[in-house]
């Protein structure tokens, strides 16, 4: 019988490590399942742009694949039986058996238990939650106010989207800490000079305490007023491998060891920003593309190796820059020690958009290429990962 390998999540990680397994293992061997709520690849580094009306173009994962060897089903995930190695499917879909599971199931936005985000807040974490932003800002007439809480990469992206594609709406940024206080003192003050340039309002060292229709109120009992909210606080993991017997941190993310293993299951890997995974420094990796592309390609050769009884690589994730749009035609590319520390040197304004732009291409390409990558070396299977169930 062939050994099941079953990716849940297509995203950057999900998709990558399924193309790369493809690609690394004979198809006389194994079957690949690719399990996916959307019909389509999903550029999640590109939604602030959707939410602002612009088009992304579509990649449908079944022509994604087409050819690899690679099955394409559309279900979303409702649980994990780690005990007997199924994924139970929503929406009556039955389920479906596993010897490898790779969990790449992402994240979304991170609520922090603040009242009203739910029910009045708009987020970019996923495709259809920027629609339904991109809808309600063309709605808002001219004048009409939007605050992005957040102080990171996604927040200041999302105002600095909204501000320069509606300028006629009145744009805020509302942080606990600072905006981009993480950002070497280059970037920094081309950040402020950015952000005066669109006239986006920085309410720094404010805490939301509470969303409602009309804004935020904040921790001071203050209040900031705007119709839309856009919640860039931070992302959360979804809840299923917490709910299953996989070993979880806090954060709800699956342990894993340096191979992307989980500890607790060896027969479960965790890619992307479902893993909690040790880079370099000794670190965890942020969740991101950065981090997500990087563990999906380490995973899928550590199950490739074990699969076929050779040496398993061994290699610490680490960084070499961030990189932050700031509109279309402006940008930061900062430089960062591989434990994701900013370095003095940047690269700001539209050579550093165009950079931005390159790798988000580059990203989006080698997703939907996804045996393109590397030479045709596809292995016998001679082992087994962990314990088949049959």
């Amino acid at each position: 019988m062939k050994h099941r390998i079953v990716v849940l999540g297509a995203g950057y990680a999900g998709a990558g490590a399924a193309g790369r397994l493809a690609r690394r293992l004979h198809p006389d061997d194994t079957e690949i399942t690719l399990v996916n709520a959307d019909p389509d690849f999903v550029e999640r580094i590109r939604l602030h742009q959707l939410a602002t009306g612009q088009e992304l173009r579509p990649r449908p994962l079944r022509e994604v694949f087409a050819g690899t060897g690679v099955t394409v089903r559309r279900a979303r995930v409702a649980a994990l039986d780690v005990a007997n190695h199924t994924v139970e499917l929503a929406d009556g879909a039955g389920e479906i058996g596993y010897d490898t599971l790779v969990y790449a199931l992402g994240s979304t936005a991170a609520v922090h238990g603040v009242p009203g985000v739910a029910e009045h807040a708009h987020h970019v974490a996923g495709r259809q939650a920027a629609l339904r932003l991109r809808e309600r800002l063309q709605a808002l007439a001219a004048g009409g106010a939007v605050l992005v809480v957040g102080g990171g990469l996604t927040a200041i992206e999302a105002a600095t989207e909204i501000a320069e594609a509606r300028p006629d709406l009145d744009v805020a940024i509302a942080a606990r800490e600072g905006v981009g206080d993480w950002l070497g003192e280059k970037a920094r003050r081309h950040l402020a000079a950015v952000l005066a340039r669109l006239d986006v309002t920085v309410h720094a060292h404010t805490d939301v305490a509470r969303v409602d229709e009309a804004g935020v109120v904040t921790g001071d009992g203050g209040r900031i007023a705007a119709p839309v909210v856009v919640w860039a606080a931070g992302f959360a993991v979804h809840p299923i491998a917490a709910a299953s017997a996989l070993r979880v941190a806090d954060t709800g993310q699956i342990v894993v060891d340096a191979t992307m293993r989980s500890v607790s299951h060896p027969e479960v890997y965790a890619v992307g920003d479902a893993a909690l995974a040790e880079g370099a420094g000794g670190r965890p990796l942020r969740m991101s593309c950065a981090s997500g592309i990087p563990t999906a390609w380490l995973a899928a050769d550590a199950i490739a190796a074990r699969l076929t009884g050779r040496r398993v690589p061994e290699r610490t994730i680490g960084y070499t820059i961030q990189c932050i749009s700031l509109g279309r035609r402006d940008g930061i590319v900062q430089f960062v020690t591989p434990d994701d520390v900013a370095k003095p040197s940047a690269v700001t304004g539209r050579a550093a958009a165009r950079i931005k732009e390159l790798i988000c291409a580059g990203a989006a390409w080698s997703t939907a290429h996804p045996t393109a990558m590397l030479p045709t070396r596809r292995r016998r299977v001679t082992a087994a990962v962990g314990a088949p169930a049959r």
